[in-house]
């Protein structure tokens, strides 16, 4: 093209990818996260984890024979942890360092209000070979025989699941990970949504939303932690579980194991929480008047329910009105089938009722994303139907020259992301705050 330097951005698109021309002359970086070498030998970092766990004993000294062990790890929409690859070496560890036998441990599938998985899904998740020696359950949030812990602080009832209410001590496996309505994902958050009540995880979760307006909460957010009384109330929760070792997984810039950091239920997860900002924040001169992102491809691009939380991440390296491309297949559409089943209440005007009444974390994502097409002309490259997100105030593309057309992005500052699932970009200087 005359008077343009156009390259080719690559971005995983499912399990494929797809390229993208651009200006480069208007492209500020192409931005990655920061690199941290994957752990070389995961048995040898995991054991140093356990026996010198921070502000806890080793829990070789906290696990002995004939105790009962939940051990709580997270479903299949967490697979991106690869918790198979941990697991069967915290069931060696239980069995050969402490003494506790196959028939006391429970593996506790840690599903909030998703349902559970099938059985190969489970031994997907723990693999064949642990799934063959241990009892595996899926958490079932509105199981009759939940067990009662009390109230927290914060007004909420915490019930959970019944291995792990009665178990010696509760273990629980989970990845620290920015999370826009928590603040950070993994930890307490293994307790409460994982295995709590329907009910427990409704009352936390209103805590989204304003309780003087039709808007998310001001006070929660992605990393935001101080003041956030959805993560408060989560960290209440867990406090009521009698005897919680935390193991918090912390991945690189690549998804691959960086780090492990184990023991107190929230020390532990706060120092990983630290790991992860080190890695995924990274600093740049300026907002940009347009993102160029990708998810990551499979599965963090599966549905917008997973996808969609790019945007959570990359915004804050985005100019108000500014514009966002966001590159995501969705080839199971919108992903929990009711994602699209807000649409009915936001065109209605009953979007508040219903979220207020009845409060479900794949509404107030489809809220959130509404929220978001208000701040921001949001593209999507996608397979999705353009009518499903045209309510919402979104719009997708199937081919890429229409995608650029629409963006019109001649004379725009660029920032290029392909994986903005590890990527939150900081901006360093106050000529970088809105102009």
């Amino acid at each position: 093209m005359k008077g343009q330097a156009m390259k080719n951005y690559t971005f995983a698109y499912g399990k494929g990818a797809v390229t993208l021309p651009l200006d480069e002359r208007g492209v500020i970086a192409e931005l990655h996260g920061n690199d941290v070498p994957a752990i070389a030998d995961i048995p040898a970092a995991l054991a140093q984890s356990l026996d010198a766990p921070i502000d806890s004993a080793p829990l070789c000294a906290r696990v002995h024979a004939g105790d009962k062990v939940a051990l709580v790890v997270s479903d299949m929409s967490r697979f991106w942890m690869r918790q198979d690859l941990v697991v069967p070496h915290i069931i060696d560890y239980l069995t050969r360092r402490c003494g506790a036998r196959d028939a006391d441990i429970t593996i506790v599938i840690a599903n909030g209000t998703h349902v559970g998985g099938s059985p190969d899904e489970l031994r997907r998740l723990v693999t064949p070979e642990v799934y063959a020696r241990v009892r595996v359950v899926n958490h079932d949030c509105a199981a009759p025989n939940l067990v009662y812990l009390g109230d927290t602080p914060h007004g909420t009832p915490v019930r959970i699941n019944r291995d792990a209410a009665l178990a010696d001590i509760v273990i629980c496996l989970g990845a620290c990970t920015h999370h826009v309505m928590a603040g950070f994902g993994g930890g307490r958050k293994s307790i409460l949504p994982g295995i709590s009540g329907l009910d427990t995880i409704r009352h936390n979760h209103a805590f989204s939303l304003d309780a003087a307006a039709l808007r998310s909460n001001p006070a929660i957010g992605n990393g935001v932690l101080d003041g956030n009384p959805l993560h408060e109330d989560m960290c209440e929760a867990a406090a009521l579980v009698k005897d919680l070792f935390m193991i918090n997984l912390v991945m690189n810039a690549q998804m691959k194991l960086a780090g492990i950091y184990s023991g107190h239920y929230l020390t532990s997860w706060q120092a990983g929480c630290r790991a992860v900002d080190a890695i995924y924040k990274v600093p740049v001169p300026e907002k940009a008047d347009v993102i160029v992102a990708g998810c990551g491809g499979y599965p963090k691009d599966i549905s917008l329910y997973q996808g969609t939380k790019a945007i959570d991440n990359v915004e804050s390296g985005l100019r108000p009105g500014g514009t966002l491309i966001l590159v995501i297949e969705a080839p199971e559409g919108g992903g929990p089938e009711e994602y699209f089943g807000w649409s009915a209440d936001l065109t209605a005007g009953t979007i508040e009722k219903r979220l207020r009444e009845a409060f479900t974390v794949a509404g107030y994502v489809f809220f959130l994303n509404c929220e978001q097409a208000r701040r921001y002309n949001i593209l999507l490259y996608s397979s999705i139907d353009p009518e499903s997100v045209a309510p919402m105030g979104i719009r997708a593309f199937s081919d890429v020259d229409a995608l650029l057309a629409a963006a019109q992005l001649d004379g725009k500052s660029v920032y290029v992301i392909p994986n903005a699932s590890t990527v939150i970009p900081c901006v360093t200087e106050e000529k970088g705050e809105e102009k």
